[in-house]
C-alpha cells in the first residue's frame, strides 16, 4: 500500500480546555456478588493488588439488583435460621475465615487473605451455577431479593479501604409506601450501623429509575424522585459523619425522550440537593456483537450525542453542576464472552475515556470491576483483562487537565451525503504530577489507530524535537484482537509470581522521531520536558 500522509501534530499548553476529578476513572462493583458469593473474596490479596493499581478512585455499590437489596443487621443469618445448607462448606469459610490466612496489612491496616485454593474452586463452580440464575433473572426481568448483612458490608468496605477507593453505595430506591413514597426504614438502619463503624461513605439511591415500571410494575417519575432525594439529604444530616456526605444521582439510563422527562423532572426538585448529576450508558447489544463492532467509528461516536442532551438538561436548572458517566459497560446483559473481555473492546473503553474528559464529564465509572458478566475488567481466576491493563496505564500516566489537540494531514473531501469519521483519534493530557519518572510539563498523548494501515505522527510546534516515551499496547498470542491478553512494547503483561503488578516499562524514542502507530491499535505516548504552562502546577 502506498503511505498515507504524514500527520503534523501539536498541542495547545498554555491552558487545560477541561480539568476533570482526580478520581475520573473509577470503578463499580455489581450487588450480584452478594448472591454468588464472591463478596467474601474481597479480601483476596491478589484483587487488593489489582484495586490498589487503579487507586485513587471511586467505588459505586450498585446495579441492577440495588433495588432488591435490603440491609439486616444481623452477624450470622444461615445459623439464626437453624442450621447448615447445602453450601455449608462455603458458609462455614465465609462466616469464620481461617485465621492464619488473614493477615494485617502494614501499609493499610486492614484485613488481607490468602484463600486456599480448594476454596477457589469451589467459589469458582458455585458462582458459575448462580450466574446462570442472574442470567435468567435480567432477561425476565424478576429479581429476587438480596440481603446485606453487616458482616457483608464490613466485608465490602474493607476491601475500598484497603484498596484506596472511596465508596459509594446506592440504596434501594423501590421499597415504596402506599402512597409511592421511599420507604426508608431500610436504608436508615444501614445508616445507622456505617456511622457506628465510622464508616467514610458516599450515597446514592436507587439505579436506573427510568426501568422501574419494567422491572417491578410500580413507575416512579423525576419529581417524586427528587423529593425522595431530598428525604434522604434529611435523614444524612443529623448523622454526624453524613451531615456533609456527597450525594450522587439520579442514574438514569440511556437519556431517550422518557429518560429526559424523568431526569427533567427531578432537577427541577432536586438539582441543587446532588454533588453529581449521574447517567449510564451501554454501546451495543450484547446478544448480536461482533468483532468487527469494536472498531465502527459511528458506535464510538454515539456516545457524543448523549453527553449534550444530558448536559442542556442539567445546565438549564444547575449551570456548571459536574455529570459522571456511571456504570458505563461495552455490551449490554454481561456482555458477550470472548468479545467485551478482548483486546478489541479496549477501543471503545480508551475512546469513552478521552471523549468524556474532552466533553467535560467528571467522573466515569466502569462497570464492573470484577465478577459480573464479560464486561469485568478482573477474571474469576483473578487474572487482568485487557482493558485492566489499559486502565491501568491511564491512570499512571494521565492526569486531570486535557490540553487542545491540533492535527494536519487528515483533510479529506467526503463524498455527497456520506460523514467523515476519523479512525484515528488522538487525545492530549498533562502527565499525572504523581507519576515521579516525569518532570512537572510533561504531556501525555493517547492515540487509537483503528485504520487496517501503519500510520505515521510527526510531533509539530512545542511538541517538535522532544524525547518521547512510547507504551505501545498490542493483542498477545494467536487470537488477535480477541485475545484476553496483551503485551506493552512487545513484553507480555502478567502479574509477578509474588502476585504484585509488573513494572511498565516505556520504549524510549529518539528525539525528533516519528511516532509509527500500528494498523489497529492503541498507544501512550509522554512528551518530556515540554515544559506546559498548563502542566507546571496543579
Amino acid at each position: 500500500m502506498k503511505e498515507k500522509t504524514l500527520i503534523l501534530l501539536d498541542v495547545s499548553t498554555k491552558n487545560p480546555v477541561r480539568t476533570v476529578n482526580e478520581n475520573f476513572l473509577s470503578l463499580q462493583l455489581d450487588p450480584s456478588i452478594i448472591h454468588d458469593g464472591w463478596l467474601d473474596f474481597l479480601s483476596s490479596k491478589r484483587l487488593v493488588t489489582l484495586a490498589r493499581g487503579l487507586s485513587p478512585a471511586f467505588l459505586r455499590f450498585g446495579g441492577k439488583r440495588t433495588d432488591f437489596l435490603q440491609f439486616q443487621n444481623l452477624r450470622n443469618p444461615a445459623k439464626s435460621r437453624g442450621g447448615p445448607g447445602p453450601d455449608y462448606y462455603l458458609k462455614n469459610y465465609e462466616d469464620d475465615i481461617v485465621r492464619s490466612d488473614v493477615a494485617l496489612d502494614k501499609q493499610k491496616g486492614c484485613k488481607i487473605a490468602q484463600h486456599p485454593d480448594v476454596m477457589l474452586e469451589l467459589q469458582r463452580e458455585k458462582a458459575a451455577q448462580m450466574h446462570l440464575v442472574l442470567l435468567k433473572e435480567q432477561f425476565s426481568n424478576t429479581y429476587s431479593n438480596l440481603i446485606l448483612t453487616a458482616r457483608s458490608l464490613d466485608k465490602l468496605y474493607n476491601f475500598a479501604d484497603c484498596s484506596g477507593l472511596h465508596l459509594i453505595f446506592a440504596l434501594n430506591a423501590l421499597r415504596r409506601n402506599p402512597n409511592n413514597s421511599w420507604n426508608s426504614s431500610s436504608a436508615l438502619s444501614l445508616l445507622k450501623y456505617s456511622a457506628s463503624k465510622k464508616y467514610n461513605i458516599s450515597w446514592e439511591l436507587g439505579n436506573e429509575p427510568n426501568n422501574y415500571r419494567t422491572m417491578h410494575g410500580r413507575a416512579v417519575n423525576g419529581s417524586q424522585l427528587g423529593k425522595d432525594y431530598i428525604q434522604l439529604k434529611s435523614l444524612l444530616q443529623p448523622i454526624r459523619i453524613y451531615s456533609r456526605a456527597s450525594l450522587y444521582g439520579p442514574n438514569i439510563g440511556r437519556p431517550r425522550k422518557n429518560v429526559i422527562a424523568l431526569l427533567d423532572g427531578f432537577m427541577k426538585v432536586a438539582g441543587s440537593t446532588v454533588d453529581a448529576v449521574t447517567w449510564q450508558h451501554c454501546y451495543i447489544d450484547g446478544r448480536v456483537v461482533k468483532v468487527m463492532d469494536f472498531l465502527k467509528t459511528r458506535l464510538l461516536d454515539t456516545l457524543s450525542d448523549q453527553i449534550r442532551k444530558i448536559q442542556k438538561v442539567v445546565n438549564t436548572y444547575t449551570p456548571g453542576k459536574k455529570i459522571w458517566l456511571e456504570g458505563v459497560v461495552t455490551t449490554s446483559a454481561g456482555g458477550t464472552n470472548n468479545l467485551s473481555d478482548s483486546y478489541a473492546a479496549g477501543f471503545l473503553w480508551l475512546n469513552t475515556l478521552g471523549m468524556l474528559a474532552n466533553q467535560g464529564i467528571d467522573v466515569v465509572i466502569r462497570h464492573s470491576f470484577f465478577d459480573h458478566g464479560y464486561n469485568h475488567l478482573v477474571d474469576q481466576n483473578f487474572n487482568p483483562l485487557p482493558d485492566y491493563w489499559l486502565s491501568l496505564l491511564y491512570k499512571r500516566l494521565i492526569g486531570p487537565k486535557v490540553l487542545a489537540v491540533h492535527v494536519a494531514g487528515l483533510q479529506r473531501k467526503p463524498r455527497p451525503g456520506r460523514v467523515i469519521r476519523d479512525k484515528l483519534r488522538i487525545y492530549a493530557h498533562c502527565t499525572n504530577h504523581h507519576n515521579h519518572n516525569y518532570v512537572r510539563g510533561s504531556i501525555t498523548l493517547f492515540i487509537i489507530n483503528l485504520h487496517r494501515s501503519r500510520k505515521k505522527i510527526k510531533l509539530a510546534g512545542t511538541l517538535r524535537d522532544k524525547l518521547v516515551h512510547q507504551y505501545l499496547l498490542q493483542p498477545y498470542g494467536q487470537e488477535g484482537l480477541k485475545s484476553k491478553s496483551v503485551q506493552l512494547n512487545g513484553q507480555p503483561l502478567v502479574m509477578v509470581d509474588d502476585g504484585t503488578l509488573p513494572e511498565l516499562k516505556p520504549r524510549p524514542l529518539r528525539a525528533g522521531r516519528t511516532l509509527v502507530m500500528p494498523p489497529v491499535t492503541m498507544g501512550f505516548y509522554v512528551v518530556k520536558n515540554v515544559n506546559a504552562l498548563a502542566c507546571r502546577y496543579r
